[in-house]
């Protein structure tokens, strides 16, 4: 199991607290220092069942700057491309283990990874 995680992010700590009340086996990734590929993030979106806009961060200034509320969705290539070039915008914290992956916001869904 891995966990994509910015360690200024409350529910990235509250998220990695759940996994070792469990006693959960995983692998941090900073991903702002480790940024995922382009291929990394389709097959967690894949896994997600969801597209890249779908994980954006709206309220970071750079989506501002990039004007992305108004980006098409048909250019996907584009999206994944912008967010692996600026990680900061990918929602935060999320999680993946064998065939399933989950964004963390909550308790229950970071469970919902553990079995």
């Amino acid at each position: 199991m891995e966990i994509w995680i910015n360690p200024a992010c409350s529910k990235c700590r509250s998220a990695l607290s759940v996994l070792d009340a469990e006693e959960a086996q995983y692998t941090v990734r900073y991903y702002l220092e480790t940024p995922p590929t382009v291929a990394e993030l389709e097959a967690v979106l894949d896994r997600l069942g969801l597209e890249p806009w779908d994980i954006t961060r709206f309220g970071e200034a750079v989506a501002g700057s990039l004007g992305l509320k108004e980006w098409p969705r048909e250019d996907r290539a584009r999206w994944l491309a912008v967010l692996a070039e600026n990680p900061i915008l990918i929602q935060r914290p999320i999680i993946t283990a064998d065939d399933t992956a989950v964004i963390g916001r909550s308790e229950e869904s970071v469970r919902s990874v553990l079995g």
